[in-house]
């Protein structure tokens, strides 16, 4: 009888301790969860571009399971935590070794302390030898076990385990020992990730390589003994040597990810357009195209798929840190004079509305337009010749005469209908915009080729991966005026030992030499390169053809080893020589009421056949003066009805005649 109330006791007794246990474990006050974690700036494929520590300064890359190499996994909870799967945060069979240690020795030594344990400590940032602080990990990690899964457990220390001076959680680790993210990891990278922990700072392969080395090894042993790794893995992990330098965690498009920082600091996870591959290669480009260099020229490189507007690269400098040449400036979002490169916009507009054609001729002489009397770049003028050709050589005076027949507001309507934002001098604009007298980005002509690119609607240019809000794509010019621009500027000479064919390009020189630009396009990216110095002060023989122009080339062959096709013209487009013109678009700048009878060839006369002494012309009729045409090329100007033209080579050509109310005749002759 006394035997059986003995054990009623006991028993009652062992169910109110553990009432009493659970009570307490019950109201245990839980450390704060949510993690203070780095900031991350990511790119369209989620890689890392830029990491900025929290706020306590520490490089901590939140994590889940699914992105941590199921191998080191594994090795984690064999070495630390074997039983982790069934106990309830306390395993039993290591605390009694670990007590009996701690009699022994009259301290708490280890072995005892479970991954959840571990973790109660680390939200905590507690002591691992105080009996004191070891209950308050008990407690804590009864608690977790109660509220959390085993997933969630584990998750939290994968975030928190300490690796030395800053480094918190595998992912900053994996960066900063191995610069990879830990998917994939081998098993002697796997084995120091487990190692470091235990004694972060000791262990650290920056510092202590050979206690590194040790610690991994041991974890490497232990495992091979309990038969998880083969001897051959075994051998293979540990002749190799730890990393002795700690990697800088990715820090790509610096000033991009700062401008993102700006626009959302509270948030820690951006996702931009780049592509991280294209942004290291043309980062690495900007540096090659400024290392020799002692002038403080700096360079901006921005690439936009016109197709979808987003922005793949955006190098603001060629170096974030170089104070000397203040590359800390984002020198896409300068304002700087475009130059000459707003001259395909003024041409493409002149298509659209019908002022002009490719094959229109417009003249090239000393022109007085109300008191601005522009010149041309090399002081030089070449007459008649056709729109192709004016903007192909990028000639000064045809480019203002259509912008004055436009109207420079109107131009200046067109640059914002496509995405720009031009700053104009004074507020009113006037014919100087045709030649830089504005003031734009390298964003903004990125933007603006873009649009042509795209048909000549406009485009979201954009970094963040979300639609702009609000954004609705605009008419810039119709698509066949687009095509021709694209077409013409395909054609255009290229810098001295570049061969690449299928770009669509322009380049700009600003007044005073401050700035080379070159911007070209195929049939889906755009590319803007800058040069210049970010003071704004003149580089004295900086031309965009030849500092710009070879960097843009080079950026097409490093985005794609062949361009994409820009494409055939629209159905609609007008595909005339200039003799087939409608007789309006023949001739720029005409404008007559009455209209004399139509010229017509006197010699030669269509179907000759002519010796190569062949040089002399004659016309009847018309109105003068007269433009005359070998194969459909500008080769003469005369106020009289007979001149001399130069015919090359022998075989077939065509002799074509233009008065001056753009009536015309044509031959076909043939040189022998």
């Amino acid at each position: 009888m006394r035997s059986l109330f003995a054990i009623a006791i006991c028993l009652w007794a062992g169910a109110a301790a553990r009432d009493g246990i659970n009570d307490w474990v019950d109201a245990t006050v839980l450390p704060a969860l949510a993690m203070d974690v780095s900031t991350e700036v990511r790119d369209r494929n989620g890689d890392l571009l830029r990491v900025y520590t929290n706020a306590q300064g520490r490089w901590r890359l939140p994590v889940d399971l699914a992105e941590v190499d199921p191998t080191y996994l594994q090795m984690l909870i064999r070495f630390e935590d074997k039983r982790f799967a069934v106990h309830s945060g306390v395993d039993s069979i290591a605390a009694m070794r670990a007590v009996g240690q701690a009699i022994w020795h009259g301290e708490v030594v280890s072995g005892g302390s479970t991954l959840t344990m571990q973790v109660a400590r680390l939200l905590e940032d507690g002591s691992t030898g105080r009996w004191r602080g070891k209950l308050r990990q008990i407690r804590v990690a009864w608690a977790l076990e109660r509220q959390l899964s085993k997933d969630e457990i584990l998750t939290l220390y994968l975030n928190h385990a300490p690796y030395g001076g800053n480094i918190e959680g595998v992912r900053a680790a994996s960066y900063a020992y191995f610069d990879r993210p830990p998917r994939r990891l081998t098993p002697a990278q796997s084995a120091l990730l487990v190692a470091i922990p235990q004694s972060p700072e000791a262990r650290r392969p920056d510092r202590a390589p050979d206690a590194a080395t040790y610690a991994r090894d041991a974890v490497l042993n232990r495992l091979l003994t309990d038969g998880f790794l083969d001897a051959a893995t075994y051998e293979s992990a540990t002749r190799l040597a730890v990393p002795t330098t700690r990697h800088l965690l990715p820090a790509y498009a610096p000033h991009l990810a700062d401008r993102a920082l700006a626009v959302n600091p509270i948030q820690t996870r951006h996702d931009l357009t780049l592509d991280r591959r294209l942004q290291m290669t043309l980062e690495d480009l900007a540096a090659q195209a400024t290392r020799s260099r002692s002038d403080g020229v700096q360079i901006a490189i921005m690439v936009a798929d016109h197709q979808s507007g987003h922005i793949l690269a955006s190098v603001g400098s060629s170096a974030y840190n170089a104070d000397t040449r203040g590359g800390f400036i984002d020198l896409t979002q300068a304002i700087r004079s475009p130059g000459s490169t707003l001259k395909p916009m003024i041409y493409g507009l002149g298509f659209d509305q019908g002022l002009i054609h490719p094959e229109t001729l417009i003249a090239d002489h000393p022109t007085d337009f109300d008191g601005y009397q522009p010149q041309n770049f090399d002081g030089l003028f070449r007459g008649e010749l056709r729109v192709r050709t004016a903007l192909q050589h990028s000639l000064n005076i045809p480019a203002v005469a259509v912008t004055q027949e436009l109207g420079p507001h109107h131009l200046i309507a067109g640059l914002r209908r496509a995405g720009a934002a031009p700053q104009v001098p004074g507020g009113a604009p006037g014919l100087a915009v045709a030649l830089g007298g504005v003031g734009l980005t390298l964003h903004d002509l990125v933007a603006v080729y873009g649009a042509i690119g795209n048909g000549g609607v406009a485009v979201d240019l954009r970094w963040q991966q979300a639609p702009t809000a609000g954004f609705a794509p605009q008419v810039v010019m119709n698509r066949a005026a687009a095509w021709q621009i694209g077409h013409i500027l395909e054609e255009a000479p290229r810098p001295r030992g570049v061969q690449a064919t299928g770009i669509a390009f322009k380049t700009g020189t600003s007044y005073g030499h401050r700035d080379a630009w070159a911007i070209g396009f195929d049939g889906q990216y755009v590319v803007g390169v800058w040069m210049g110095r970010p003071d704004g002060t003149p580089v004295p023989g900086a031309f965009g053809g030849d500092l710009a122009a070879p960097v843009m080339f080079d950026v097409f062959g490093r985005i794609a080893p062949q361009p994409t096709p820009i494409g055939p013209p629209p159905h609609e487009t007008l595909l005339l020589s200039t003799a087939q013109l409608p007789q309006r678009l023949q001739f720029f700048g005409t404008r007559h009421t009455t209209i004399a009878r139509a010229p017509k060839i006197a010699f030669p006369p269509n179907g000759a056949v002519l010796d190569a002494t062949f040089s002399t012309v004659k016309v009847q009729d018309g109105r003068a003066p007269f433009i005359w045409l070998v194969n459909g090329e500008p080769v003469a100007r005369s106020f009289r009805n007979q001149t001399d033209i130069a015919i090359l080579g022998l075989g077939f050509s065509s002799v074509t005649v233009i008065d001056a109310d753009g009536q015309s005749d044509q031959a076909q002759i043939e040189i022998r």
